[in-house]
C-alpha cells in the first residue's frame, strides 16, 4: 500500500532535522503506522532507522551496533559492556563523519523493560554537550512511553522538543486504497477496518469484496487478525491482558460503569484505574453528552474507540467456539447479522467527526460554521440526539440526525424533538446525515449531508 497522508506528522518531525540536539518522541497503538511513518521520514532525511527487540540488554546493544554499522563501518566489531560506552562511541563516529542524525529508535519500551536504568543513561546522553545527533524515539506501549516522557518525575520529562501521538488515518483516505468503492461502501469498510493503515493494507487486495476480506482476515481462525485484540493487550508493557473482561463487557453493550461492574462482579469505584488505562491505550473512550462538563462522570458512557475492535467484540468474541469449526457460509452469516448495526454506528460516528471540517466542503455549513466537534445528547427519557455542535462564529446550534438506511425525499425543516437540550438563545439548524442523499422533490426542505461530503471533510 502506498504511503498515505501524515503531512502534519512529517512537518513536526522535520523540525528535528534542523537541530542536531533535538529529541522527538512519538507513540501510538500497534497497527497505527508509526514504523512506516518513521522509515518514510528517515529515507527523506538521511536518517538511520533502528528497532529495538525483546531481548537481554547485551543482545539489544549488539543489535543496535549492527544497525549503526550500516552508517559507521566496523561499529559492530566491538562488544559494548554497557549503554554509555555505546553512546560515547556513537558521538565520536558521528562527529568524525559530520553526521547529525536523525537516529531513530523504534519500540523504545523494549529497551526500558529489559533495563529500566537506560532512562537515566539517555537523560545523561541527551544533556551531554558532546552530543550532536538528533534522536527520535517511538513506542507502541502507550503507558510506558507516557511514564518515560510525560510524568512530572520521569527522567526524560521536558526534554522532547516534539512529542505527539500518531493517530489513526482519517476515513476520507480510504478512497485512496479502494478507488472503485462508492462513498457508502467506504463507510462500510470503515465500520470494520477503522483508520488503521495495517488493516487497510491487508484488506487492499480484496478490493470492494468486503465480505471476502472479513472472512479471510478475521472470521477464519487461521486469518491474521482472528486474535488481534489478544495480541494488542499482550503487547502492552506491562501486559494488559487482565483488562480484557472490560472490553468484552463494553463491546457487548455495557456502557455505564455500574453496568460494567455488575457484569464482572467488581465494585464500580475499582474500575476507575482500569478504564483510564484502556482510554490511555486508545482502546476505549469516555463519552459525555453535549452541554455537560467533560470531567463529569454522572452521565458518562464508555465506548470501544476503534471500529475494528467494536466489530471483533460483536462478531468474533461471542462466537469463537463456533467459528473454530464453522464453514465459510456460517461465518459470513454471523457477520451479516451484525453488519447493519455496525455500519449505522460507524456512519453516526463519522458524521460527528466530520462536523468541525464540513465548512470546508459544504457551502450551507460554511455560512453557519465552523462548528465545534459533534457530540451526542441524552438525558433521562428525552429522545437521543445523534449530533449536536455549537457554531464557533455565531449563535448557531447544529442538531443532526444520522440515518444509515435510505430515506425518502421529504425532509423535515424543523429539528428533531429537543427535549431538555440546553439551547439557550441559540439559533437551531436541523441537518440530516444520510449516506445517499435522496433526490430532491418539490416539498423537500432542510440541510442534507451525504457520505461524499463527510468523507471529503475527513481528509
Amino acid at each position: 500500500m502506498e504511503f498515505i497522508d501524515r503531512i502534519e506528522e512529517m512537518a513536526r518531525l522535520d523540525t528535528v532535522v534542523a537541530n542536531p540536539r533535538a529529541f522527538a518522541a512519538l507513540w501510538g497503538r500497534r497497527r497505527v503506522g508509526k514504523s512506516r511513518l518513521l522509515t518514510e521520514w528517515a529515507g527523506r532525511n538521511d536518517g538511520l532507522y533502528t528497532v529495538a527487540d525483546r531481548s537481554a540488554p547485551a543482545v539489544q546493544r549488539r543489535y543496535l551496533a549492527s544497525a549503526l554499522a550500516a552508517r559507521f563501518p566496523g561499529f559492530d566489531e566491538v562488544t559494548y559492556p554497557d549503554w554509555p560506552t555505546l553512546l560515547q562511541r556513537l558521538n565520536r563516529e558521528a562527529g568524525s563523519q559530520g553526521w547529525q542524525g536523525p537516529l531513530i529508535i523504534d519500540e523504545l519500551p523494549y529497551l526500558l523493560a529489559a533495563e529500566p536504568a537506560i532512562l537515566a543513561v539517555l537523560q545523561n546522553w541527551l544533556d551531554s554537550p558532546d552530543r550532536e545527533v538528533a534522536l527520535v524515539a517511538s513506542g507502541s506501549s502507550v503507558r510506558m512511553m507516557h511514564g518515560a516522557l510525560l510524568d512530572g518525575g520521569a527522567p526524560l520529562y521536558g526534554r522532547a522538543t516534539e512529542a505527539f501521538a500518531v493517530r489513526p488515518l482519517r476515513a476520507g483516505f480510504l478512497a485512496d486504497v479502494f478507488p472503485k468503492a462508492t462513498p457508502r461502501e467506504l463507510v462500510s469498510a470503515y465500520s470494520v477496518w477503522g483508520g488503521m493503515p495495517r488493516y487497510w493494507e491487508l484488506a487492499e487486495p480484496f478490493g470492494n469484496r468486503l465480505d471476502a476480506a472479513v472472512d479471510a482476515l478475521v472470521l477464519d481462525p487461521s486469518g491474521p487478525l482472528h486474535r488481534e485484540p489478544d495480541r494488542l493487550l499482550q503487547a502492552e508493557m506491562p501486559s494488559a491482558v487482565a483488562l480484557r473482561p472490560l472490553l468484552d463487557c463494553i463491546g457487548n453493550g455495557a456502557h455505564r460503569v455500574s453496568e460494567i461492574a455488575g457484569r464482572i462482579g467488581r465494585p464500580a469505584p475499582s474500575l476507575a484505574g482500569p478504564l483510564a488505562a484502556l482510554a490511555e491505550m486508545g482502546l476505549v473512550r469516555r463519552e459525555t453528552p453535549f452541554g455537560s462538563h467533560p470531567r463529569s462522570g454522572k452521565r458518562s458512557l464508555y465506548q470501544i474507540a476503534d471500529p475494528f475492535l467494536r466489530f471483533w467484540f460483536r462478531v468474533v468474541a461471542p462466537n469463537r467456539s463456533l467459528l473454530a469449526e464453522a464453514p465459510r457460509e456460517t461465518r459470513l452469516l454471523l457477520w451479516q447479522r451484525q453488519r447493519t448495526q455496525l455500519e449505522a454506528y460507524a456512519w453516526e460516528e463519522l458524521s460527528r467527526m466530520a462536523v468541525p471540517h464540513l465548512h470546508h466542503v459544504v457551502p450551507f455549513i460554511a455560512e453557519l460554521g465552523p462548528f465545534t466537534p459533534g457530540q451526542r445528547y441524552w438525558r433521562g427519557n428525552d429522545p437521543e440526539l445523534d449530533i449536536v455542535a455549537q457554531s464557533v462564529a455565531t449563535r448557531g446550534l447544529l442538531v443532526g440526525e444520522a440515518k444509515w438506511n435510505a430515506v425518502g425525499p421529504r425532509l423535515a425543516a424543523t429539528p428533531p424533538p429537543l427535549g431538555s437540550l440546553p439551547t439557550g438563545d441559540a439559533d437551531v439548524h436541523a441537518c440530516l446525515f444520510t449516506p445517499d442523499a435522496p433526490t430532491p422533490s418539490g416539498d423537500s426542505t432542510g440541510m442534507v449531508i451525504d457520505a461524499r461530503m463527510v468523507l471529503d471533510a475527513l481528509r
